[in-house]
């Protein structure tokens, strides 16, 4: 199992097993979390790629394809795929994984998923936790994939130095309403399929939608399931200038609120909460402010 410093003097060593035993250590809040934590160095300063967009996109294809260019290059790459939580069991579907698994034995190559664990917008405070985990372990770029769904497209861009929305040509008779929080947070836009019907015309749009709200963002073309314009993403990302000094003033204070936020909330989870509120339907009467009112005093 290892001490905490044992565990840390071989997070950079490129062992694997002790990157996965930190992360469940940190994920799971187990003994030593927090002296992990506060003991981490970072050595190398890997931006953080975030990867966003709605269900369906392609998501966990397009970051396969962009892992198979990466690689070639002799570049250590992690991902943090952050998979929706069963309402139920309250545990990971690990779809992603399995989309990625042409890279599971590749020795430059580390894949992990993280459940939302009930976070609105998919991005956690434990994402931000095993994120900076992944950071010391000395890899060369981090990927971070969000459900995309409620607000984790805005979430991810706390977290992230550079994001990137992923769309698809379907999404054209939608493009007026695309959220004014997305051009705020993107720093491209990729429309993946884009063997598809009416990609041109929806990569067109979106250029000038996005310069109408102000500098021109990068619209990329992909078709991830055929490696179709994966190269030019790769070269974006490596040019791309990550986080100068307002902006990551911007990215700590995200940080450190979802963090302080997580503190305040440590002693509630849903689990804990649902079978109070079996406890108090049995005793009939419930009355759901009274009893939020009872759990928060």
């Amino acid at each position: 199992m290892g001490t905490i410093p044992h565990i840390l003097s071989a997070l950079n060593s490129g062992d694997f097993k002790t990157v996965a035993r930190a992360l469940t250590i940190v994920e799971n809040e187990l003994p030593g979390a927090d002296e992990l934590l506060k003991s981490l160095q970072f050595e190398k300063s890997p931006p953080i790629i975030g990867i966003t967009g709605p269900p369906g996109a392609g998501k966990s294809t397009l970051v396969n394809a962009l892992i198979g260019n990466l690689i070639n290059d002799g570049l250590k790459i992690a991902v943090l795929a952050i998979d929706p939580t069963s309402p139920f069991n309250f545990g990971s579907l690990l779809g992603d994984r399995i989309r990625m698994s042409a890279h599971f034995n590749h020795p430059g190559v580390f894949i992990r998923s993280l459940a939302t664990r009930g976070s609105l917008g998919g991005v956690s405070a434990k994402t931000i936790e095993m994120s900076d985990v992944l950071r010391a372990a000395g890899f060369d770029y981090i990927f971070i994939e969000t459900v995309g769904v409620g607000q984790s497209e805005v979430e991810i861009a706390g977290l992230a130095d550079v994001t990137m929305v992923v769309l698809v040509p379907e999404s054209g008779d939608e493009i007026q309403n695309i959220k004014s929080g997305l051009m705020e947070i993107a720093d491209a836009f990729i429309v993946n399929k884009a063997d598809r019907d009416g990609a041109d015309v929806f990569a067109n749009n979106l250029k000038k939608i996005s310069k109408q709200n102000g500098e021109g963002i990068p619209v990329f073309k992909t078709t991830a399931s055929q490696g179709t314009g994966i190269s030019e993403i790769v070269n974006f990302i490596k040019s791309a200038q990550h986080t100068n000094n307002a902006r990551r003033e911007h990215l700590l204070a995200d940080k450190a609120y979802k963090l302080i936020q997580q503190k305040r909330m440590g002693n509630l989870d849903k689990k804990t909460l649902q079978a109070k509120i079996t406890k108090a339907l049995a005793a009939g009467n419930f009355n759901l402010y009274a009893f939020v009112e009872m759990v928060n005093g």
